[in-house]
């Protein structure tokens, strides 16, 4: 499933209801984008990288359980912003950023199908820091404690991979086509390279051939090249037969 996030459309219906916001436009999903500012540091491969007109989304698919969620969004986050920054943007202009992780199970153990975190201040919550950065973890296992039913659909998905929206069914189709199209590539270029092993063993097998065929040759002409020189010197021809491998009348018709 997690691979049709690649797909713009699908990508673009996933955040939009996960969300809750309309997007007007994604780029192309940068896919497994690496962000190293400097050789020294270390660099982040984000799953899919999306820039919309005023937003920057970064969609982290887990399978698995992982750890220290909370300082990986925290440096993702950083990675983000020095990737912008060192395009030449000013902070000022700094996109919204999205930092949302899709997980499989709860990794934070509060049963919760969504936590979202954004900065506020913590002497009075209606104070907003402003940094209009998001970061949000789903948890698929809690899928039905989600009360919204497009969230809760999607996550059902990505849990159970049981379609019941018609946006899920389209994803579940796109990925039946795309499981296609792999098997069918993959078949393909398995064939492709069987052919072209026959085709090298083959003519592996003519090269072989033609040493073989070459070195005999130059066997027989030397064994001819010894009888002349021995019958010309009037040896037995019965020795000569003997020490060439040469008939008898072979040698009698040198």
């Amino acid at each position: 499933m997690f691979l049709k996030l690649r797909e713009p459309k699908i990508c673009k219906g996933v955040l939009e209801r996960l969300l809750q916001i309309k997007i007007d436009r994604i780029e192309y999903p940068e896919l497994q984008k690496t962000i190293s500012p400097f050789y020294t540091q270390k660099g982040v491969r984000l799953d899919v990288y999306v820039a919309g007109s005023d937003k920057i989304f970064d969609v982290e698919c887990q399978t698995y359980r992982i750890k220290n969620i909370g300082k990986r969004t925290r440096y993702y986050q950083s990675m983000i912003d020095m990737d912008s920054l060192l395009k030449g943007t000013d902070y000022a202009e700094l996109k919204e950023s999205y930092i949302i992780f899709i997980c499989l199970d709860d990794p934070f153990g509060a049963g919760l199908p969504v936590y979202t975190f954004e900065r506020k201040c913590r002497e009075d919550e209606s104070v907003e820091l402003g940094d209009k950065t998001h970061h949000l973890i789903f948890n698929a296992s809690a899928y039905e404690k989600e009360p919204n039913s497009e969230i809760k659909d999607f996550l059902a998905f990505v849990r159970n991979n049981t379609a019941e929206s018609d946006f899920t069914k389209e994803i579940a189709t796109m990925v039946q086509e795309k499981k296609f199209q792999n098997t069918f590539l993959n078949e393909y270029l398995a064939i492709q390279l069987h052919e072209r092993d026959v085709e090298e063993r083959a003519e592996q097998r003519g090269i072989a051939q033609g040493i073989a065929q070459g070195m005999e040759r130059g066997m027989i002409a030397g064994k001819i090249a010894t009888a002349k020189i021995l019958k010309q010197s009037n040896v037995d021809i019965a020795l000569i037969a003997k020490s060439t491998g040469l008939s008898p009348a072979e040698i009698a018709a040198l």
